[in-house]
């Protein structure tokens, strides 16, 4: 059972805003502090629940406003769906990118801002994504790292399949998976390979001081 925060902890911390969009792997809920976005999720993952989480991060819940970032996020993915975008140039919180203090929330949050330099049309395996992070052996890691990813979709790991070929685990689910890159080696009119890049000009991202966007 989530804990909500007390009233004296609630007002010292930013809160959030969220709302949902419909796209064609199902509806996600999209989450924003004053920050950046913060979180994406599927619909399998249980709105109520991952709100509930988000309060007790964030605190309450908030209106949102015109022009809020989960409405600009709800605009970018309307176009990436319908492959007129290939980056997103959102402000991102990373802040649950790491929940965990210590070596391996470091790591996670280490390999999921990695991520990012995947271009869009293009794939990357588990163990080059290790490499990538610094830690050739920890492909387990690197699959926990991009399982608890809690920007799906914006920060892209559904661009990291298996070297043998097999897409290996989605958050949204395989099928969701296979979709999305589907859709990405169309639009970009070639067949996933492997490349990485580090798009210039990128805003700040809170958590992590050297991220890139998609």
């Amino acid at each position: 059972m989530t804990r909500r925060p007390d009233a004296t902890t609630a007002d010292s911390m930013p809160g959030f805003s969220s709302r949902t969009v419909e796209t064609p792997v199902g509806r996600l809920l999209l989450a924003a502090t004053p920050a950046g976005l913060v979180r994406v999720a599927f619909e399998l993952e249980n709105f109520d629940t991952v709100l509930h989480t988000l309060e007790h991060h964030f605190g309450p819940r908030v209106p949102s406003t015109p022009g809020d970032i989960t409405d600009v996020a709800a605009t970018r993915l309307d176009e990436y769906f319908v492959g007129s975008r290939q980056v997103f140039d959102l402000p991102l919180d990373f802040t649950l990118s790491a929940p965990r203090s210590g070596r391996s929330g470091s790591f996670r949050q280490k390999v999921q801002r990695s991520l990012l330099q995947i271009r869009y049309g293009m794939t990357r395996s588990y163990r080059e994504t290790a490499e990538a992070a610094g830690s050739p052996g920890a492909v387990r890691a690197v699959g926990t790292a991009c399982a608890t990813n809690p920007l799906p979709v914006i920060v892209p790991c559904h661009r990291v399949v298996r070297s043998d070929g097999g897409t290996g685990g989605y958050r949204g689910g395989q099928d969701v998976k296979s979709a999305l890159l589907e859709l990405e080696s169309h639009s970009s009119g070639q067949v996933p390979g492997h490349s990485v890049v580090s798009p210039a000009g990128n805003p700040a991202v809170r958590g992590v001081p050297e991220g890139n966007l998609l």
